[in-house]
């Protein structure tokens, strides 16, 4: 029998396109976490991390969580690390309740936004912290002492109460002997340091801190002296104890398993004594890694960036270089850096007129940045600029037309100049004394000396200790790792989460 023909019926596939959309738009979207309960799991996490820390004796999990401090100091609220240290600061502690009335109270920007108007008011998250083993270990009451300190530390008026906070913390962390709490004992010499520092008596705490330095030696804590040895450079230098700064670095070794952040302060400060030592290359060898080591992201380690690239700046033009152009026109550091580019456009042109119009408008901000002794020095690199460029255009010229043209005193004066200009090797020309005039000499040929040899060294040596400092630098998984059932994504969110943190803008690393 012939097949009954069926109508097909045509289904209109914009209709379907539209129901699906309108079904997409009706599905609710997730609601944002409330603040207080994003910060309540960043501190569980970290309790959580540091019992296990302890309980597996792995220090390398309290770094983790320090440096979670600088992401948690911006959201902390008052009654959350109230409720922190009564939870684990020790009963028996007589100060306790002194601690907890230090907590600073609640600023504008750091209040929970208010609903809007007509809206109902939102509801209260209580706090809680996850359920631990007692007796708490000391870690987690360093722990929540080192969130109040912190807190302080970033607040001008209460620096006394930090002052207190930091020598009664770094008095009890004294009776530790334990790995797991170095971390937290480096953070409070840090911040003790800062206090001291902040309220004009820096000097008292040298003594404190080269008894620590010695301590962490002996007790291969790596993290302590490199916190330290940097803490003792900054002391010194603060005072322009220039030698004894550099016989501490010449009979210390900085520490190879050490913090990045802590190794960019270190070259900052061996560039700094290399500059005032008359070692230029070094210097500025030392700063630009210091640069480089530092945070790329353009908010971040803002005050570290600017203070170097200024040190940099100044070494480069008492080498007899320029620094590029691209080096005064980043964006955030741009107007900060107008001095400086008005300084190199004076030493590069050779006017010696213009830098001593430029060293004067800027003196107060030289002397600031303690780059004013250096920038005198440049005098004779803008008197040697101009005289090559007079060497380059002259074949021969009288000494009071160079007197002239650099604005000296006298043609013995020019004479005096150009004589040292001669024996430094910036020049090269004869003197007639007779005839008061300067003759350039022919020139050899570059490629038949030794120079093309001595940079192409130069550059291989460079290549390679980026080489051996990538090879130190790489870390592997631990065998350990991943006890705790944490899944690939979990661990790619934790690490974005850090690398956040560790960019923040305000990181005390970073502090020169």
């Amino acid at each position: 029998m012939p097949e009954d023909k069926k109508d097909v019926e045509m289904k209109d596939a914009s209709k379907d396109g539209a129901k699906e959309e309108a079904k997409a738009t009706k599905k609710e979207e997730p609601k944002p976490k409330h603040p207080r309960t994003v910060l309540l799991e960043s501190i569980a996490e970290n309790l959580r991390d540091i019992n296990s820390g302890v309980n597996a004796g792995d220090f390398r999990v309290m770094m983790r969580v320090v440096r979670s401090f600088t992401g948690l100091r911006r959201k902390l609220e008052p009654a959350v690390l109230t409720a922190l240290l009564e939870e684990f600061v020790d009963a028996s502690s007589t100060d306790k309740a002194k601690y907890i009335s230090y907590v600073p109270p609640a600023t504008g920007d750091a209040e929970m936004p208010d609903a809007a108007a007509g809206e109902e008011k939102p509801k209260e998250i209580p706090i809680k912290f996850p359920q631990l083993a007692k007796p708490y270990p000391p870690e987690l009451e360093a722990y929540a002492m080192t969130l109040l300190l912190v807190q302080l530390s970033h607040k001008a008026q209460d620096k006394e109460k930090a002052l207190e906070i930091a020598n009664a913390l770094v008095l009890w962390l004294k009776t530790f002997n334990r790995r797991t709490i170095d971390i937290f004992s480096a953070r409070a010499y840090f911040y003790l340091s800062l206090a001291y520092e902040r309220c004009g008596r820096l000097s008292e705490i040298r003594p404190e801190l080269l008894a620590a330095y010695r301590t962490a030696c002996l007790r291969h804590d790596q993290m302590g002296q490199a916190t330290l040895l940097n803490l003792l450079l900054r002391n010194y230098l603060a005072y322009n104890l220039y030698d004894q700064a550099w016989k501490l670095v010449s009979k210390t070794t900085f520490p190879e398993s050490r913090p990045n952040m802590q190794y960019a302060r270190y070259l900052f400060y061996i560039g700094q004594i290399k500059a005032v030592q008359l070692e230029y290359s070094d210097s500025h060898s030392k700063l630009m890694q210091a640069v480089r080591k530092a945070p790329q992201t353009s908010t971040a380690a803002l005050g570290f960036k600017l203070a170097a690239t200024k040190l940099a700046t100044v070494v480069e033009l008492l080498m007899g270089g320029v620094p590029e152009r691209s080096t005064f026109m980043q964006k955030e550091l741009k107007e900060q850096l107008r001095p400086y580019y008005m300084l190199t456009m004076a030493v590069r042109s050779g006017d010696l007129h213009a830098f001593q119009e430029c060293t004067k408008s800027h003196e107060a901000l030289f002397k600031k940045d303690k780059t004013f002794t250096l920038i005198n020095r440049l005098r004779y690199q803008v008197i040697k600029t101009g005289l090559r460029g007079i060497s380059l255009s002259y074949s021969k010229i009288s000494l009071q037309d160079i007197c002239t043209k650099l604005g000296l005193e006298s043609p013995q004066d020019a004479a005096g100049v150009v004589a040292k200009a001669v024996v430094d090797g910036v020049i090269d020309v004869t003197i007639d004394y007779e005839g008061q005039f300067v003759q350039s000499n022919q020139k050899n040929e570059l490629y038949s000396s030794c120079e093309p040899q001595k940079a192409l060294h130069k550059r291989i040596a460079f290549c390679l200790q980026m080489h051996n400092d990538a090879v130190k630098a790489m870390a592997y998984p631990d065998e350990n790792e991943n006890k705790d059932g944490e899944g690939a994504e979990e661990k790619r969110e934790r690490e974005k989460r850090e690398l956040a943190d560790m960019g923040d803008e305000d990181d005390d690393d970073m502090i020169i």
